[in-house]
């Protein structure tokens, strides 16, 4: 038996159904969109929630390594717990079981038969690409590609095995794996680490399987080798992270272990003593597909109660206890870009949570004018600081986002959202002016007059209501407050007029202290240029929802 001629097509195969399961996955992905992002906000939620969006993520991105990277990334940006990360990587494990029922149904769905489905749904597809202009056709064209793309993939390794079928050699390697249950878990662990995929190596499994060549038993253990195995991909990826991220790679490997333990020692009792004959014959693909989904719902469900344990003894091996949160840390990782429509909603959190910040800068800078304190001056100072840092760790990340294959409307969007970051910069930085100018008053010994007191309240009153509705319109999506933020940029430009021409009069007729006075204009000068500001963020929300 020649294997080199076995071994080429069924690995084309294999790389042919890997790409058509990721063609799928970003067409998927690309078409779930919006609806991806907000997904994001389900994470503040309960565990059982973190399980369902474990589950619908893995399902569209058809990878378990892809979303267990992800929480790790997640983790490191500090916008996720583990607990939180606890619930999404069960999800995972049960999200991930979907590719094995794809390749299954050609088994209980007669009419996907891949040797006439497959080249069908890739004539389809390829049609719809060549003549859609629209971005939804051509997601749609993705799917039904890598789809056709994926059964192709499965029906060449199904055909390179079949002469496998009499090699006496090969069967006997399954059924020591099968009698072994500890080398079967060993191979299905090596294999999914290798390749980096547990949906590629059930894929791998089930062509085999197709050929008659898997016994019942040797499957099980695979099986179970291969949720272990998965774990190697979130494994590198936590290497070079925060401790806490290296804590989330840890419970998923913990997780998958415990499960892997316990499930074996019930399959061992059932195999030797149980029924002693059902473990010697012949699995199908379907009854793969039913084990994998058995195994990682029941570990689930089994897990679920005591996950806490679980998350505890994975921080007491990895010897850390989560940190509180520094907020001058950008939130966001590089890990997150493997799906850029929730590394955008990401980037919108980001931007909000600066753009909090920036609030109480100017709430500070409401009153530090007045009572000149070391501690508010040195406040404004401090939060200039964390916004700087904010703005620029933003920044990097956005333009990263932006060089990824993403849409034109995702594009507009993050184009909008470094504009916005630039403007509340800017505005971090006209609050810390403020303070520079509350430390001149005190260092002379100068304050405003009554009626300089009571004008400058005004203004900062008008400005910081322009902000407000201005991070309100971000946050809320509100065309209604950008509006009112228009309205209130309108009148601080005729508020900055009018109290200038005011004050220059009392400066003439010596109603107030020339030292104070320059303040109090640079102040004018200041606060006008934050509304204008706060009409640019308005602005570029109406631009986005258009």
């Amino acid at each position: 038996m020649n294997y080199l001629n076995i071994l080429i097509p069924f690995v084309g195969g294999l790389g042919m159904f890997i790409y058509g399961m990721q063609i799928m996955a970003q067409g998927l992905e690309n078409a779930a969109g919006n609806r991806m992002k907000s997904l994001l906000e389900v994470l503040t939620k309960n565990k059982m929630m973190g399980v369902l969006l474990g589950a619908v993520i893995t399902a569209v991105i058809q990878s378990s390594s892809a979303t267990t990277v992800m929480v790790v990334g997640f983790v490191n940006a500090g916008i996720m717990n583990l607990t939180q990360a606890m619930g999404v990587i069960m999800g995972a494990n049960i999200g991930t079981t979907v590719t094995g029922w794809l390749v299954s149904s050609v088994e209980w769905a007669k009419v996907l038969s891949p040797s006439t489905l497959a080249p069908i749904a890739i004539m389809v597809g390829v049609v719809i690409m060549l003549i859609g202009k629209r971005r939804s056709s051509k997601e749609v064209a993705s799917i039904i590609v890598g789809f056709g793309l994926l059964f192709v993939g499965i029906t060449t390794m199904s055909s390179a095995v079949a002469p496998l079928q009499d090699s006496e050699g090969f069967r006997n390697i399954f059924v020591t794996l099968g009698s072994n249950p500890l080398l079967g878990i060993l191979a299905g662990t090596l294999v999914t680490a290798i390749i980096q995929s547990s949906s590629a190596s059930v894929g791998i499994l089930q062509s085999l399987a197709a050929a008659g060549l898997v016994p019942f038993s040797a499957a099980i253990y695979i099986i179970m080798g291969q949720n272990i195995g998965t774990c190697i991909t979130a494994i590198l990826s936590s290497l070079g992270a925060k401790k806490n991220a290296k804590t989330a790679a840890l419970m998923h490997l913990l997780f998958n272990v415990i499960g892997t333990v316990i499930f074996s020692v019930g399959a061992i009792l059932y195999f030797e003593v149980l029924n002693t004959d059902i473990g010697a014959g012949v699995i199908t693909q379907t009854q793969i597909s039913m084990v994998h989904t058995a195994f990682n719902i029941g570990t689930t469900v089994l897990l679920f109660p005591v996950s806490n344990w679980i998350i505890k003894l994975a921080k007491k091996i990895g010897r850390v206890e989560e940190d509180e949160q520094d907020r001058s840390r950008v939130l966001l990782d590089d890990r997150i870009l493997e799906t850029p429509a929730i590394a955008l909603q990401s980037v919108v959190n980001e931007v909000e949570r600066m753009g909090q910040i920036v609030l109480e800068s100017m709430e500070a800078a409401k009153t530090v004018l007045f009572t000149q304190k070391e501690e508010e001056i040195q406040f404004l100072k401090e939060e200039e600081s964390t916004v700087d840092r904010l703005s620029a760790g933003i920044t990097n990340y956005a333009i990263k986002l932006s060089s990824l294959q993403i849409s034109e409307k995702e594009h507009q969007s993050v184009a909008h959202l470094l504009q916005i970051v630039s403007d509340m910069e800017r505005i971090s930085d006209y609050c810390e002016n403020i303070s520079e100018f509350a430390e001149t008053l005190y260092e002379k010994k100068e304050s405003f007059s009554d009626v300089g007191k009571e004008q400058i309240k005004e203004m900062l009153d008008v400005c910081t209501d322009s902000y407000r509705y201005a991070l309100d319109s971000l946050v809320e999506q509100s065309k209604e407050k950008a509006f009112r933020v228009i309205e209130k940029e309108t009148q601080a430009d005729d508020l900055e007029i009018s109290l200038r021409s005011k004050h220059i009069k009392r400066l003439t007729n010596n109603q107030c202290n020339t030292e104070a006075g320059i303040v109090f204009l640079d102040s004018l000068v200041c606060l006008e240029r934050i509304s204008d500001h706060a009409r640019n963020i308005a602005e570029e929300v109406l631009e986005d929802l258009t």
